[in-house]
């Protein structure tokens, strides 16, 4: 057993998220963590690495195992490069150097028996510096940059002018560098592009130690996990299998279960029944006592409440011109010494649903921030056209101190209280999430938030960059289906072919004008 977690029951204020569960690793193990949002699977990862203190339980790694977590809320700081957070996956080897240097500062001083002790140590340290490949650190450093496309950034890039996906990339090469015996993924396929997500596919194929991984790209789950944990409503069930295999599992044992109940309401009201009638006579009164007694004893089963389903429904503006944007001899980026695209001559026009792809870094984002006029053109100029109501998902945003409602509340003044709670509770959130702090809620009850001012706002273009990022598989389904209905046009960037699939009617690859890809 590589972990073991007994007894675990954790909440935030009155939400109790865990209610004593249990949870196993075990050698060569790749599970797959489920649920839906707000179910507390990144709170479980803190627990697991030590990051957060359970209310009760306890958390046993077995001795001497090295994990390596993939948080998608780490922080890089500013001034970091590429390489060094690369290099820091072997922090702990350059504090031997460090701790052998000073030993060598002292031998000078040291006498003959101090002397023996510190060579001995010298020794020790070389050997371990040489077994852990510390003086080819900089050539494992760059292949992993250049099997994650790193390499062609340099390694001297700062972390900061990285793109979402690029900071994922970097992230998981630490991870990767580190070589740890079990791998703790939370959402790694969030920001990166198809041909990396190939790539971390196939690497964890073939990964031999156990990994836990948090996702919901359930293509990928199935690609590479054999067990799944399913958290829902505070329990933490076991499933041998894919994901598939567990939802046939899970749908038979409710069906079954949902029987059960049935069969059990049936017999409950038919009990009560006969002690109504039959309690008031003394010929029957000891068999309705005998019934009363049966009722008091019975074990009810109790289904469990369904969670609030979001429901996406779009508002539409008046139709816009024929023309949305065209971009003529467009080229995108921050500096103008290096930009990211060659001229860029597209044009969109009314009612066209069309994805944007391309690898990370080459300037998704950079081109949707660039039509919107949030960002200047290196060169060029998009021309924008006639009555356009603009609603843009933002890929990443940073929460600041609102509660739900009051996040609501400022975008529309004019909504009472109720109307508020309706239609955050209209978008898949609870009383005790809609009265939380935005800041508190995981990164899919965020995405929900974000879309509630989307859909409650009249449009008739929609910019999206990667809103499926950290959704569950219901809101992901429910804002698909939402977005075909929607009359407008949508511009929608995804790294997730089944997502757009269906959806779109173009693809626009923007290799085809990077300066990266020539």
């Amino acid at each position: 057993m590589i972990l073991n977690v007994t007894n675990l029951s954790h909440g935030f204020g009155d939400r109790a998220i865990f209610n004593n569960v249990s949870f196993r690793l075990l050698k060569g193990e790749h599970i797959g963590l489920v649920g839906a949002n707000g179910e507390g699977k990144s709170t479980f990862m803190n627990i697991v690495t030590g990051k957060l203190m359970p209310d009760e339980g306890k958390v046993e790694w077995n001795k001497n195992v090295r994990v390596g977590y993939l948080d998608q809320h780490a922080v890089l700081e500013p001034g970091m490069t590429i390489g060094s957070v690369l290099k820091s996956a072997f922090s702990y080897l350059f504090e031997m150097e460090e701790q052998m240097n000073e030993i060598c500062d002292k031998l000078g001083e040291a006498s003959e028996d101090e002397m023996e002790a510190m060579m001995e140590e010298l020794g020790t340290i070389q050997d371990m510096l040489t077994n852990h490949d510390f003086y080819t650190i900089d050539a494992k450093v760059e292949e992993v940059a250049r099997a994650l496309g790193l390499l062609e950034l340099s390694l001297d890039h700062d972390v900061m002018d990285l793109s979402g996906g690029q900071r994922t990339k970097v992230l998981l090469g630490k991870l990767l560098l580190e070589k740890p015996d079990i791998l703790l993924l939370d959402e790694p396929t969030n920001y990166l592009d198809a041909n990396h997500i190939e790539w971390l596919k196939r690497y964890l194929q073939e990964y031999e130690n156990a990994f836990i991984l948090i996702s919901h790209d359930i293509p990928f789950l199935n690609s590479v996990v054999n067990i799944i944990y399913h958290m829902d409503n505070q329990e933490l069930n076991r499933y041998v299998g894919d994901y598939d295999k567990f939802m046939e599992v899970y749908e038979m044992k409710q069906a079954q279960l949902e029987a059960a109940y049935k069969r059990q309401q049936q017999e409950i009201d038919d009990l009560k029944d006969f002690v109504a009638r039959n309690k008031a006579r003394v010929s029957t009164r000891n068999m309705a006592m005998s019934r009363q007694k049966k009722l008091d004893k019975m074990d009810v089963i109790e289904l469990k409440k369904d969670k609030p389903k979001p429901e996406f429904n779009f508002k539409n503006a008046r139709a816009t011109g024929k023309v949305i944007f065209e971009t003529t001899d467009l080229v995108i980026g921050y500096d103008k010494n290096a930009p990211l695209s060659k001229p860029i001559n597209l044009r969109m026009e009314r009612g066209e649903k069309i994805a944007i792809v391309g690898t990370n870094g080459i300037g998704k984002t950079t081109f949707l921030k660039s039509v919107l006029n949030i960002i200047e053109p290196l060169a060029g100029k998009v021309t924008l056209g006639d009555y356009l109501e603009i609603g843009y998902f933002e890929q990443e945003i940073k929460p600041g101190n609102n509660s739900c409602i009051e996040e609501i509340w400022e975008e529309f003044p004019s909504y009472s209280q109720y109307e508020v709670r309706s239609a955050l509770a209209k978008c898949g959130l609870t009383t005790k999430h809609i009265e939380s702090l935005v800041r508190v809620l995981s990164g899919g009850e965020q995405a929900k938030v974000r879309l509630c001012k989307l859909i409650n706002r009249e449009t008739n273009i929609l910019l999206l960059d990667e809103p499926t990022n950290h959704l569950d598989v219901d809101a992901k389904e429910e804002l698909k289906r939402a977005l075909k209905e929607y009359k407008g046009a949508i511009l929608l960037v995804c790294h997730e072919p089944d997502f757009y699939d269906g959806l779109v009617d173009k693809v626009w690859n923007l290799e085809e004008f990077s300066l990266l890809a020539l």
